[in-house]
């Protein structure tokens, strides 16, 4: 949501604990001012406009043209993206010194670049096309020439031993025929016709063996490899290639040597036998690849030029576009006058910032030359406005913890308040180590001092999700730093930070790590955990009572927190019913049952009694007349007890049985006389009532079984709830333990272990090993499990108690909230 009125500090403003009252407002706009007054209520982004035009399809409305134009002008600028993303080059960030430009002239300039461009990028197509086929004959001439060179100076070598020798051995490279008989069989001579080019490499083998098929064996092939692979043509991409001679007789033989050349893909060059039209062939392709070169150079450089041009415009126009498009969408929205004169529009807005819509017109009025100005007027409806909390940068996060479960129905309590100091807390007292909360203050605060050069900038889901909540990763840190001071733990190491250890050994035979031989020889440990118990015998079964107990009394404050602003809401919305017949027995069923349990952990706290809480708990419900024994904590504890259950037993019917009948009775006395129909009244406040009551609220019929009904699995689910709630909190417990545990063994397993063996390899790599499990582990899956449960406390736990959350949020018209792919 954006940030009107939330300021950039970090404290969140007083009315976060309840949405901005709204009202809906009707504006009717000339005609001629109707862009301007759009574009202006978009730059203050406080109304949320109303489709009037719901029944029509977006073709049959009235400013359909002009969203067409605009889309097809920001189809243009994505092309010219893409463009400018294939040469390298980004946007130039929009500057406020060039003037205003209009639509009309934006319209005719982009059809002129896109023209161009096109242009522009065909003929470097066409000539690159050109270049890369220069190319490959170049090297087709010179890879042929080679094989001619080498059969020529073979048949020289070879003459030169017949002429020396009698009986030659012949070879492969032997004619068939010598000179003397092929000039008395001159009439059976055969002309041998010859095809050159290049085939991809990998084809080359299936390409030889095909031919051979073929033709039966009646052609010859020669291949040689080329060494750096070659741009092709056709695709544009660099491909392996060789250089094919086939040499065939007859024209059927042609036929199917070329139809095979087609299906691989084979590009085929004119070649000539003779040696000295083979240099000149060369030569003239060396110059024209050069003359194709710099052309082809000079037009990239025009191409870089004009990208560079729309890329210094490209920001300015690319808003403007969008925005065209967004106050086109918003106009749509609106009805248009019989008359064709002018707009009507309704929407919700803040009651805080009527002045500033009020502004808005009035400049929208004079700055359109408009005869007559705009009329602005509240409707009275009774539909349910939508939510709007002013945040911060601080707050919004937290408050995006909250909407994701459920955006808050019009001015109910808002647990994003508490959420700020809750949500940190809770998980802190899962991850209570202050090593690894100094790690994560590390990070949050690098996010936080790159904050203005990562909002700016578009990151990856998991990078953008952890950045947006840096400020709560800020406070996590901060408290788990706060609970591992409690707990003693600094990467599961203990340290005497603020005193000496209470405790010391009676005499040296206590070396042992146990408790046993140890004394209280000193003052308390003023903070937090003493570091005798790290390592004792009776770690565990301290550690666990303490953070057990810890959970359940953090658990029953939370629970009884969300019942009290249930209270709040009530009082709110003068629902007397839900205080005298909900607040009031859940109240008294919680604290009747926990809250008793919980001043009993308190209690045996203060005053150090070896008293069974679990034995208490169970026999109050079996046995309460039963006398407590050595489970006694207090005088008449007995009789508190009784009087707590009976209360608890009285609260179920007394939140199922009254408020049914209740709101039955509510509702015959408000229906009563309903058929009559009124004979005063302004028609037209009728009217607007009448169609703004969408919800058809005061008008449906009772119920009585489905309210009863609705009745009773609320009372079941608050009693079932409200003990499996309690023991969900033991989460807290449990997860604390796990992630000590864990950190416990990555110490004394990797870290010590490699210590021990006084090497200097074993200990760098029980060094990495350590840093890295604590790290991915701790650091990373520890605190994703932590987050999710803390998460799961609030939505569950804690909301559920007050929290409807059926809402929806205001969505205003505004410029600051467009997107890049918006339609």
């Amino acid at each position: 949501m954006a940030d009107h009125g939330g300021g950039g500090g970090c404290c969140p403003p007083m009315d976060l604990f309840r949405s901005e009252p709204m009202h809906l407002v009707q504006i009717i706009i000339p005609i001629e001012s109707a862009h301007l007054t759009a574009s202006y209520l978009g730059d203050i982004g406080l109304i949320q406009f109303k489709d009037l035009n719901a029944e029509k399809s977006p073709f049959q409305r009235t400013y359909a043209g002009q969203i067409k134009r605009c889309g097809e002008m920001a189809r243009k600028l994505r092309y010219f993206k893409d463009q400018m993303s294939k040469a390298g080059l980004t946007p130039t960030p929009k500057t406020e010194t060039q003037g205003d430009i209009n639509l009309d002239d934006l319209e005719v300039k982009l059809g002129d670049l896109e023209a161009e461009l096109i242009e522009v990028n065909a003929n470097s197509e066409k000539l690159q096309r050109g270049y890369n086929e220069l190319v490959e004959y170049k090297l087709v001439l010179q890879k042929a020439g080679e094989f001619f060179r080498a059969a020529e100076s073979s048949v020289v070598a070879q003459q030169r031993e017949l002429a020396s020798e009698n009986t030659p051995e012949e070879s492969l490279e032997t004619p068939l025929l010598t000179d003397q008989e092929s000039k008395t069989d001159q009439g059976k001579q055969v002309k041998l016709g010859v095809l050159a080019g290049l085939v991809p490499k990998g084809k080359s083998m299936a390409f030889e063996r095909i031919l051979f098929r073929a033709t039966r064996g009646n052609v010859f092939l020669r291949q040689s490899t080329v060494e750096e692979a070659v741009i092709d043509p056709s695709s544009g991409e660099k491909v392996e290639k060789n250089v094919f001679l086939v040499f065939y007789s007859g024209e059927r033989a042609k036929t199917k040597v070329l139809k095979i050349c087609e299906a691989f893909g084979a590009n085929r060059y004119p070649f000539v036998e003779d040696l000295s039209k083979q240099e000149q062939t060369i030569n003239e392709v060396s110059g024209r690849t050069s003359e194709l070169k710099r052309t082809i150079d000079a037009g990239l450089l025009h191409r870089g030029n004009l990208l560079q041009t729309i890329g210094e415009q490209y920001e300015r126009w690319n808003i403007l576009v969008r925005k065209e498009k967004s106050i086109y969408h918003t106009l749509n929205m609106l009805s248009i006058d019989v008359t064709k004169k002018c707009l009507v529009a309704e929407g919700w807005s803040p009651i805080y910032a009527t002045e500033q819509i009020q502004d808005a017109l009035d400049r929208a009025t004079i700055d359109s030359n408009s005869q007559v100005g705009a009329i602005f007027q509240v409707l009275h409806t009774k539909e349910p406005p939508p939510t709007f909390f002013r945040t911060n940068k601080f707050t919004d996060s937290f408050q995006t913890i909250v909407d994701a479960y459920g955006v808050a129905k019009y001015q109910e309590a808002n647990p994003g308040v508490y959420t700020v100091v809750t949500f940190p807390f809770l998980f802190a007292v899962m991850f209570g180590d202050w090593g690894h909360g100094i790690c994560i203050l590390l990070a949050a605060l690098f996010l936080i001092f790159r904050e203005k050069k990562y909002s700016t900038q578009k990151l990856g889901d998991i990078m953008e999700m952890t950045f947006g909540g840096r400020y709560v990763i800020l406070l996590m840190s901060l408290f788990s730093i706060y609970t591992g001071l409690i707990y003693n733990e600094f990467f599961s190491v203990p340290f005497e930070l603020f005193s000496p250890s209470a405790y010391v050994c009676r005499d040296t035979s206590c070396s042992e790590a146990t408790t046993i031989g140890l004394i209280k020889g000193r003052d308390t440990y003023p903070f937090g955990v003493d570091p005798a118990w790290h390592g004792s015998r009776s770690e565990l079964p301290f550690l666990n009572s303490l953070k057990m107990k810890m959970s359940i009394l953090i658990g029953v404050a939370q629970m009884n927190l969300g019942i009290i602003m249930s209270f709040f809401n009530a009082l709110y919305f003068k629902n007397s019913v839900n205080i005298w017949f909900q607040f009031i027995p859940q109240m008294i069923f919680l604290n009747g049952l926990f809250g008793y349990l919980s001043f009993l952990i308190v209690l045996k706290w203060c005053i150090g009694s070896k008293a069974d809480l679990y034995h208490i708990m169970i026999y109050m419900f079996l046995s309460p007349t039963d006398d407590l024994g050595e489970n006694e904590l207090f005088a008449n504890q007995k009789t508190v007890q009784l009087v707590l259950l009976l209360l608890s037993l009285i609260a179920v019917p007394w939140m199922l049985l009254p408020k049914p009948f209740i709101l039955k009775a509510q509702h015959n006395r408000t229906h009563q006389g309903e058929s009559y129909t009124p004979l005063e009244g302004d028609d037209q406040s009728l009217q607007v009532e009448a169609s703004h009551d969408s919800h058809g609220h005061g008008h449906e019929e009772f119920e009585f079984s489905e309210v009863f009904v609705h009745q009773l699995i609320h009372t079941i689910e608050f009693v079932l709830g409200a003990v499996s709630n309690t023991a969900s909190y033991l989460r807290l417990w449990a997860l604390s333990l796990a992630h000590s545990e864990l950190s416990t063994v990555f110490y004394e397993k990797v870290l010590l272990l490699a210590w021990g063996y006084n090497n200097v390899i074993i200990l760098g790599i029980g060094i990495i090993v350590f840093i890295f499990a604590t790290v991915g582990v701790l650091l990373v899956m520890e605190t994703l499990s932590a987050f999710l449960h803390a998460l799961r406390l609030h939505w569950v736990e804690f909301q559920n108690k007050f929290y409807e959350g059926d809402g929806y949020k205001f969505q205003p018209f505004s410029f600051t909230l467009l997107g890049d792919d918006d339609e």
